[in-house]
Formats: C-alpha cells, sequence, structure tokens
C-alpha cells in the first residue's frame, strides 16, 4: 500500500497549471499502473477537518474532531498496488506527484492470518 502524506499548505500555494499538471501526472501513472495489472486501487481521503479520532479509556469512548496529530502532514489517501518486489512499490512511489511536494510511505498488506502479503 502506498500511503499519501499531504500539507494542504504546500497544495494552496500551487497554480492552478501546476496542479493540473500533478492530477495529469497521477493519472498518467495510474493508467500505466492498470495497464500492467500492478493498480488495485486507491481513494482520496477527505480533509482532515473532516476527521473524527476515537479513542476508548477503561472502556470509555472519547470522539474529538480532527487527527490531531503533531504534524502539518497529514494521511490525505492511499494506493493498493500488486507489484513483485518492495523495490518495484518504491519506484512508483517516487514517481507519484506527492512524493515530491512531502512524502509517500510504502507499507505491505497483511493478510487474512497476520502475514504480510
Amino acid at each position: 500500500m502506498l500511503l499519501i502524506y499531504s500539507n494542504p499548505a504546500t497544495w494552496e500555494t500551487l497554480s492552478t497549471e501546476e496542479l493540473n499538471g500533478l492530477m495529469g501526472e497521477a493519472g498518467a501513472l495510474m493508467k500505466e499502473l492498470t495497464d500492467s495489472g500492478e493498480w488495485v486501487g486507491g481513494e482520496a481521503l477527505a480533509h482532515p477537518s473532516q476527521t473524527k479520532t476515537v479513542k476508548v479509556r477503561d472502556g470509555v469512548p472519547a470522539t474529538t474532531d480532527g487527527p490531531f496529530l503533531e504534524a502539518k502532514e497529514h494521511l490525505a489517501g492511499y494506493c493498493v498496488i500488486d507489484c513483485e518486489t518492495p523495490e518495484r512499490a518504491v519506484e512508483i512511489a517516487a514517481r507519484w506527484p506527492d512524493a515530491r511536494l512531502c512524502a509517500m510511505e510504502v507499507r505491505p498488506l497483511m493478510d487474512a492470518t497476520g502475514t504480510e502479503a
């Protein structure tokens, strides 16, 4: 899984042309991965202001607004890919436009038995 981290302030500094260019790059990469059979799926996530964080302490649930991370970046979306090696996953993540603006995290998924797939 490729986890996309973003900082809204960074995106706000980009022109419409720059935004369109980055979205075009992502679209072209998704098509390439679809054609190669490596694209499984993915989604963008809503703005962090729409987030609720739920914690249960001593059996009592508490819900707060936002992710409340001590960082300016937030999890903005994810891509699920199926490729042969971890190195290929890193190669794909490095080509994703968000890697140039903030960060991409590459993490294997666990299968139903709890082992890394």
